[in-house]
């Protein structure tokens, strides 16, 4: 069963001391506990957009430096939804959110509209964002479409790919279960993404890839409510990406249909 699930007593959002991680897993660091501001790197904040570089630089590596700006709040908004930071339901301002990384609003919103076409937040207008609350049976939906996609080309991979192609892919499944071991949600998440897109990628078909990425990361997030999604059922989770290796590379077509379609379907059960 993949992780989808909320995990009880979520913590209020961006609580004192409780501040987003980005995507690596790393808490986003707070330099000014009186202020609650989550300070991003010194290069990457907002204000170097506006006013003299003084390293003389021209517009375009400004462009540049803005675009990581986005992309730094944009893990640390998307590891917050997967953790639960992020409460399903709560509308949350831009310039709130702002405040809180230490950058302009700007960022944020971008940022923001990015997830509300992944279909994470909706837009509230002259409010926010709102998290956005997916129920068992849109998870159900999305999860029967990834099996759709999933299956058969797994199942052509087992007949086509080289055994040892697959031993390439045991570190990221690895990973899996290291994030696994220790609880860690938003890095299982990202892990658990990593691994299927490689595994994928495998078929040459880059719009697949795109696909089934995007749909999996919409069954992430965010989380459903619920019980606590407990360190064994990732960890159970985790293994079935080390048994589908071995099937794989086994050539084990039976084995194959029956993890994917479980480890798909069961996502967020």
């Amino acid at each position: 069963m993949e992780q989808g699930s909320a995990h009880d007593g979520a913590r209020p959002a961006y609580a004192s001391g409780v501040l987003p991680r980005t995507s690596a897993g790393a808490r986003v660091p707070a330099q000014a506990r009186g202020t609650a501001a989550a300070r991003l790197p010194e290069q990457a904040r907002g204000e170097h957009t506006h006013g003299e570089d003084p390293r003389g630089e021209p517009p375009a590596a400004r462009a540049v430096r803005r675009h990581s700006v986005r992309g730094q709040i944009l893990d640390a908004l998307r590891t917050a939804l997967v953790d639960g930071e992020l409460e399903p339901g709560r509308v949350y301002s831009a310039p709130a959110l702002g405040a809180r990384f230490g950058v302009s609003a700007t960022p944020v919103r971008e940022a923001m509209q990015r997830l509300a076409v992944e279909g994470a937040v909706e837009v509230v207008p002259n409010r926010g964002f709102r998290v956005s609350e997916r129920g068992p049976r849109e998870l159900a939906e999305l999860a029967q479409v990834r099996a759709l996609i999933e299956v058969p080309v797994m199942l052509d991979l087992a007949r086509t790919v080289p055994a040892h192609r697959w031993s390439a892919l045991r570190p990221l499944a690895d990973a899996t279960v290291a994030a696994a071991a220790v609880g860690d949600l938003a890095a299982y998440a990202e892990s658990d993404r990593a691994f299927h897109r490689a595994v994928l990628a495998l078929s040459g078909n880059g719009q697949l890839v795109a696909v089934a990425e995007e749909l999996h990361r919409r069954a992430q997030w965010p989380p459903v409510s619920g019980p606590a999604t407990r360190r064994a059922d990732l960890l159970a989770d985790a293994a079935e990406h080390t048994a589908l290796l071995d099937a794989l590379a086994a050539r084990d077509l039976a084995v194959v249909q029956a993890l994917v379609t479980e480890h798909v379907t069961g996502a967020g059960n």
